[in-house]
């Protein structure tokens, strides 16, 4: 059995792995003095194990299926799908235009209870945007779990929108400081 680095180790990897300093555009439209590049951690086994089991520890009971949006989401779910033996799906930014040309990928049947995992929350667009998907297509999202939570409202926004939100680790605990 491997053991599992602690909390802060595992927070000093991530920042390790991903953190960048410069200027970086973000989804939201904003600047940023850094940027976190969740391909650099969520490409790592010795970080996404350890996540795995972080979000087995926060799945709510009840929980049928997990989702998570194309491309960042896809390690992420994937490895939490092997540690809690739940099923998934993905959510595309945009219906592709070949084979089913489906938006969600994955078999979800109406009525089913989902949490949506996250990379990075910034504002939490992204999250808000693919849960109105999931719940279109009748799925019942309970919250959203993110790795990271930048801090920039996220949390505010996705709970204004009557979902549970939950995040392994705030910038602040990756020693994160925007000069």
């Amino acid at each position: 059995m491997t053991t599992l680095p602690t909390f802060e180790d595992l927070a000093r990897l991530i920042a390790d792995a991903s953190l960048l300093r410069g200027e970086f555009t973000l989804r939201s439209g904003r600047t940023s003095h850094y940027y976190l590049d969740k391909y650099r951690f969520s490409t790592k086994p010795e970080i996404l194990q350890p996540l795995a089991q972080m979000f087995r520890e926060r799945i709510p009971e009840g929980t049928q299926r997990l989702a998570g949006a194309e491309l960042g989401g896809i390690p992420l779910v994937a490895a939490a799908s092997l540690a809690t033996g739940l099923p998934s799906v993905f959510v595309r930014g945009e219906r592709k235009t070949y084979g089913t040309g489906q938006r969600i990928e994955g078999d979800l049947k109406a009525g089913e209870s989902l949490v949506f995992l996250e990379d990075v929350a910034t504002t939490g667009g992204q999250a808000l945007e693919a849960v109105e998907v999931l719940q279109k297509a009748g799925a019942k999202v309970s919250g959203v779990i993110s790795v990271i939570n930048r801090e920039e409202g996220a949390r505010e926004n996705i709970e204004a929108a009557g979902l549970k939100f939950e995040a392994l680790f705030s910038v602040a605990d990756l020693g994160v400081v925007d000069p």
